[in-house]
C-alpha cells in the first residue's frame, strides 16, 4: 500500500512538472507599432555589449529592450535582402549576410565587404580564436585570414553545380568544419590542407525528399535540420547517420544549443521545442494559443535565439518578434508539487520550520509538511474566520491567531484544530488575535483585541488592559521583545513597555518627540541593537534601546508616499523594507535598491507580514502573489546583467546627433554648438524586461552631490544648458559596475569668440576714457553730488505720485478684499493646485491690474503667498476634524491644494516656524 502511494506521488509530480515548464515562460511581442519596421523575421544575434540585433527580409535592427535603430538594406532585389545570418568578431564589429552579400554594420548605415571578391549571397559566418572569418556563401566556402587575404575552397570541382552553395556550417573543437549544402554534408579539415570529405546519408532514397537547413553540435554529434525530414544525426566517429525522434513537425528552420545536453528547435508550423538529446525527450513546447494572450503569436517560426542572460528570443514570419522578460531570479514563489502552489495568495502571515510550513491567508491557512507529503487547508466551517492574523509554534503546539473567530492550537499529527481556551469567550472564540509570541523566560504571550495576555504553564499569569494598566489601548498588535528582556507593546493608541523586572507595563516613559502615541504596527531590532518602529501612515522611526538617540528616516523618493509594511535584517546587516508598493534593499546609510519583477518578485505589494529567515539562511516574504523565497546565495544568482549602460541615441532639438562611442575609455562623447542646448538622451539598461520596473540615477555634473533617481522611463531632457563641458553619468540603480558616462561639449562659435574679444577691447578703451575724464572733473562731480541730494528728494516724493496716480481707492481695496475672502470661503478655490491670479480675475470680477495693486500695493504681500496662506488654514481646520488620523501627510497636502510637498514645508516653516508633524504632535497634547 505503501509503495503504491509513493507511485501515485511520483506520477503526479511528473504530470505537475510538465504543466508547469509548459507555462514557464510569457512572451511579449515586438511589431511595427514598437518600432520593429520589417515582420519577418529571419535571424537574431546577441552581440558582446547586449545588444539584441534582428535581421528581416528588408533591414537589420538593432533592439536595447526599449527602442529599435534601423540599418535598411537598399537594393533592386526584394528577395536578396532578406538577412540570412547576423554575427560578430574581433572589435565588437557586427557582420551581416544575406543573398546580396556580406556587409558591415557602421553607426548609421550597413557598408558592403568584399563585394568584388565575394560574388554571391553569404548564409553563414564564423570565426574563430585566431581571428580568421569563414563565409558559408552560394559559391562555396571563403577564408578572410587574420592577415586580410581571402581564400576560397570550392567543395564540387563542377564550380556552377549547387553543392558548392553553403546553408549552415560549424566548427569543431579539432578546427573542422562541418558543412551542408542542400542535399549534401562535407568535412573540411582546416590543419590538413584544407581537405574535403563528402558523406553520403543513406536514409532516404531517391523517393523521399531530404533538405538540409541547418546543423548544431553537442560531442561527437552533429543534429542535422531539415526541411521535410524532422532532425537526424551524423556521429562524427563513426561517420553514420541516424534518425532523431520525431519532434510532432518536420520542418525544421532553426536549431540552437546549450553545448551539452538540450536542443532548441524552431519549427514552421510547430513552434519551438526544448529537447533533451540525453533522454530523447521533449521538454518544453511554446506554441500559439488563441485564447493565451502570452503565447508564441505565430507556430511559424524562421529564427530562434537563447541567449547567455536565459532570454528567449523567437523571430516569426509576418508576426515579428517574440521575447520572455529577463528574470535573475533571486526570488522564487514557493511551491510544493504536486500538492501546493503559493503562486496568487496573499500573504499575511507565514510560519517556516525545517518541513513545515505554515502560511495564512484571507482564505484561511496552508499547513505544508514536506518530509511526509501532508498538505491541508484550514478555513470554515473547521475555523470561525478565514482571516488569518498570525501563527506561530511554541512548545511544539501550533497556534492560529484569527480576526473575529479567535485563537486556535492545530495538532498536525491528526490534522485536528482545537480552540485554544474555549472558556474565554472573548477574546479567545470571537476576538481579533493579533500576535503570537515568546520572551526570553519562556512565558507564551498573546495580543488580543482586548490587551495582551502572558501565559506560563499553561496559566495566565497578566492580562493587561486599559482598564487595569496603563496600557494605552486594548488592540495589541504586537509584542517585541528586544536584547534586554524589554517588551515593546504596540497599540492602537500607542506605545508601552513591559519592565521584565518590576512586572509591570508602563507608558509614561517616553521622552518627547518620541512616536509612542501613535498608532505603531511592528518594531524590529537589528544587529547594532537599534530598533525600528512601523508607524501606521508615517515613514519609519527609528531609536537606539535607551531612546537618547532618535529620528524618522531621512526622507527619500524612492519610499516617499509609500507605507512601509515590514523590516528585516539580512546576514549582510542590510535591511530589507517592505511596502505597498516595492521591495527595497538598505544599507541603513543612503542606498537603497529596488527589488521588483526583473529579480522574480510577482507583485510590488507586500503586506504586514514579518519575513522569517530560516535554518538554512533563506529568507521568506509575504508577498501579495505568493509565498517569495530569497537563498541563502541569492547574491550569486542576483547579478542583475553583465553589461553597462547604454546611451543609444541623442536628440537635439528633435534631431539625432553624431554619438562617438571610445571603447577604449569606455564614455560616449557628443559636441553641440551652442544655439542647440534642448538635449535628450535615449539609453537602457541592456536587462530585457518590463521598462515600467527598471530604476536608473543619474547626474549631470561631476558636482552634484545626490544622484538623480528615474523610475520606469529611459529618457532624460535637459533644457537650456549653458555652454561648457558637462558629464553625464547614469546607471542602473544598486549597481555601479554597469555605470556609464556621456561627455557632452556645448561650444561657443568662432564668431562669438571674436564678438566677445572685441567686447572686451572696447570696455577697455571706455574705461580709460572715463578715467581720464573722471580725474579732469573730480572737483565739479563731488559739488554735484552734495547738490543732487534735494534732487533725490524730490524723486521720492515722485514715485509717491507715481502710486497716487492709481485709480483703485482703500475703500475699494477693502470692497475687492471682501469679495476675495467670499470666493475663497464658499468656493474654495485655493483647493485648486493650479489656480491661476486670471482664475481669480473671473471669480471675483476685477481686473488681474486691480487684484495685482490689491496684493503687492495694499496688502504687502505677493498673490501666492495670499493663496497659500488660505490652503495653510485648510490645513489646519483639517487637523482639527482629526483628518491627520485617517490620511497620510501627502492626502492631506494635496487636499488643501498644494501640488508639491516641498512647497508646502516650507511655507509651512516660514509661517508658523515649526514643521507640520510638530505642529500636529503639539496640537494633539493640547486636545
Amino acid at each position: 500500500m505503501q509503495d503504491i502511494r509513493w507511485i501515485i506521488i511520483i506520477l503526479l509530480n511528473l504530470l505537475y512538472c510538465s504543466s508547469a515548464l509548459a507555462n514557464t515562460y510569457a512572451f511579449r511581442s515586438l511589431s511595427r507599432a514598437d518600432g520593429l519596421s520589417d515582420l519577418k523575421v529571419s535571424a537574431l544575434y546577441k552581440d558582446s555589449n547586449g545588444f539584441l540585433w534582428v535581421g528581416t527580409a528588408t533591414s537589420v535592427e538593432r533592439f536595447d529592450g526599449v527602442r529599435f535603430k534601423h540599418y535598411p538594406i537598399h537594393g533592386n532585389s526584394e528577395k536578396k535582402k532578406w538577412v540570412n545570418v547576423i554575427a560578430e568578431i574581433e572589435g565588437h564589429r557586427i557582420l551581416v549576410g544575406n543573398d546580396m552579400g556580406l556587409w558591415e554594420v557602421k553607426s548609421e548605415r550597413l557598408n558592403p565587404i568584399g563585394q568584388d571578391t565575394i560574388k554571391g549571397g553569404v548564409r553563414e559566418i564564423i570565426s574563430d580564436h585566431q581571428g580568421n572569418l569563414y563565409l558559408g556563401s552560394e559559391t562555396g566556402l571563403w577564408i578572410r585570414k587574420y592577415s586580410g587575404e581571402w581564400e576560397r575552397i570550392i567543395l564540387d570541382n563542377n564550380p556552377l553545380t549547387a553543392d558548392n552553395s553553403i546553408f549552415a556550417m560549424c566548427l569543431d573543437e579539432k578546427n573542422n568544419l562541418w558543412i551542408l549544402t542542400r542535399k549534401d554534408l562535407y568535412l573540411v579539415e582546416l590543419n590538413n590542407e584544407r581537405k574535403t570529405t563528402l558523406f553520403i546519408n543513406p536514409l532516404f532514397g531517391k523517393h523521399l525528399s531530404c533538405s538540409y537547413r541547418t546543423v548544431k553540435r553537442i560531442g561527437d554529434l552533429l543534429y542535422i535540420g531539415t526541411m521535410e525530414q524532422g532532425i537526424i544525426c551524423f556521429n562524427t566517429v563513426t561517420k553514420q547517420f541516424s534518425r532523431f525522434m520525431d519532434i510532432g513537425c518536420n520542418v525544421i528552420n532553426q536549431i540552437s544549443t546549450d553545448g551539452k545536453d538540450l536542443l532548441y528547435v524552431g519549427t514552421d508550423g510547430g513552434g519551438v521545442f526544448f529537447v533533451s538529446t540525453r533522454q530523447q525527450k521533449i521538454i518544453q513546447n511554446f506554441s500559439n494559443n488563441p485564447n493565451e494572450v502570452e503565447s508564441l503569436r505565430s507556430n511559424s517560426v524562421y529564427s530562434l535565439l537563447l541567449d547567455r542572460d536565459g532570454i528567449l528570443w523567437v523571430g516569426l514570419y509576418q508576426f515579428g518578434l517574440n521575447f520572455t522578460y529577463y528574470k535573475n531570479c533571486a526570488f522564487s514563489v514557493y511551491s510544493f508539487p504536486p500538492y501546493f502552489d503559493s503562486k496568487n495568495i496573499a500573504v499575511r502571515t507565514l510560519n517556516i520550520g525545517e518541513h513545515e510550513k505554515m502560511i495564512g491567508s484571507r482564505n484561511g491557512l496552508f499547513y505544508i509538511n514536506e518530509r511526509n507529503g501532508n498538505v491541508k487547508t484550514l478555513k470554515t466551517p473547521l475555523l470561525r474566520s478565514n482571516i488569518i492574523l498570525c501563527c506561530a509554534t511554541f512548545m511544539e503546539k501550533y497556534y492560529i491567531g484569527t480576526y473575529g473567530g479567535g485563537l486556535y492550537i492545530f495538532n498536525p499529527s491528526d490534522m485536528s484544530v482545537q480552540d485554544f481556551r474555549p472558556q474565554e469567550k472573548t477574546p479567545f472564540l470571537n476576538g481579533h488575535i493579533f500576535c503570537v509570541k515568546a520572551d526570553v523566560d519562556n512565558k507564551l504571550w498573546i495580543g488580543t483585541s482586548s490587551g495582551v495576555y502572558c501565559y506560563q504553564d499553561d496559566k495566565v499569569i497578566y492580562h493587561c488592559t486599559m482598564e487595569n494598566s496603563p496600557l494605552p489601548g486594548n488592540n495589541v498588535y504586537d509584542i517585541m521583545f528586544d536584547s534586554t528582556g524589554k517588551g515593546w507593546i504596540c497599540t492602537e493608541n500607542g506605545l508601552a513597555i513591559w519592565d521584565p523586572y518590576k512586572k509591570r507595563v508602563y507608558a509614561d516613559v517616553f521622552p518627547s518627540g518620541f512616536i509612542h502615541k501613535e498608532k505603531i504596527k511592528y518594531v524590529y531590532e537589528d544587529s547594532e541593537h537599534k530598533l525600528y518602529f512601523i508607524p501606521d501612515k508615517e515613514r519609519l522611526f527609528i531609536s537606539d534601546l535607551s531612546m537618547n538617540h532618535y529620528a524618522y528616516l531621512a526622507p527619500n523618493s524612492l519610499l516617499e508616499g509609500k507605507e512601509i509594511t515590514f523590516v528585516i535584517e539580512d546576514k549582510q546587516n542590510w535591511l530589507w523594507l517592505g511596502t505597498n508598493d516595492g521591495l527595497y534593499h538598505y544599507d541603513k546609510k543612503n542606498t537603497f535598491i529596488p527589488y521588483s519583477f526583473a529579480d522574480g518578485v510577482p507583485s510590488s505589494i507586500f503586506l504586514s507580514c514579518t519575513p522569517v529567515t530560516d535554518h538554512g539562511e533563506n529568507m521568506w516574504f509575504g508577498n501579495s502573489n505568493g509565498l517569495l523565497k530569497l537563498g541563502a546565495n541569492w547574491q550569486s544568482v542576483e547579478e542583475k546583467t553583465r553589461y553597462s549602460v547604454a546611451i543609444s541615441e541623442i536628440m537635439v532639438d528633435g534631431e539625432a546627433q553624431n554619438l562617438v562611442l571610445n571603447e577604449g575609455a569606455g564614455y560616449y562623447e557628443c559636441r553641440l554648438e551652442m544655439w542647440r542646448r534642448n538635449v535628450t538622451v535615449n539609453f537602457s539598461g541592456l536587462t530585457y524586461t518590463d521598462p515600467s520596473h527598471m530604476f536608473y540615477e543619474y547626474r549631470l555634473r561631476e558636482k552634484d552631490d545626490e544622484w538623480q533617481i528615474l523610475t520606469g522611463n529611459s529618457t532624460l531632457t535637459f533644457y537650456e544648458l549653458f555652454p561648457g563641458s558637462y558629464k553625464l553619468k547614469v546607471r542602473r540603480m544598486g549597481a555601479p559596475q554597469s555605470e556609464t558616462t556621456l561627455n557632452l561639449y556645448i561650444s561657443l562659435p568662432l564668431i562669438y569668440y571674436i564678438g566677445l574679444f572685441s567686447l572686451i577691447g572696447i570696455l577697455m578703451l571706455a574705461g580709460v576714457y572715463f578715467y581720464l575724464r573722471r580725474t579732469e572733473q573730480i572737483q565739479s562731480i563731488t559739488k554735484w553730488c552734495v547738490k543732487s541730494q534735494p534732487v533725490n528728494e524730490e524723486s521720492e516724493i515722485d514715485g509717491e505720485k507715481k502710486y497716487r496716480t492709481t485709480s483703485v481707492t482703500v475703500e475699494e481695496c477693502e470692497e475687492l478684499l471682501c469679495k476675495v475672502r467670499k470666493c475663497m470661503d464658499t468656493q474654495k478655490l485655493y483647493l485648486n493646485p493650479d489656480l491661476k491670479l486670471n482664475d481669480l480675475a473671473t471669480a471675483t470680477g476685477a481686473s488681474i491690474y486691480t487684484l495685482s495693486y490689491l496684493f503687492n500695493q495694499y496688502l504687502h504681500s505677493g498673490y501666492y503667498d495670499f493663496v497659500n496662506s488660505c490652503r495653510l488654514a485648510e490645513f489646519k481646520l483639517l487637523i482639527e476634524k482629526g483628518a491627520h488620523t485617517k490620511y497620510t501627510l501627502n492626502a492631506l497636502i494635496e487636499m488643501c491644494g498644494f501640488n508639491s510637498r516641498t512647497s508646502f514645508f516650507r511655507y509651512f516653516k516660514k509661517i508658523n516656524g515649526i514643521y507640520p508633524s510638530e505642529y500636529i504632535k503639539t496640537f494633539e497634547k493640547q486636545n
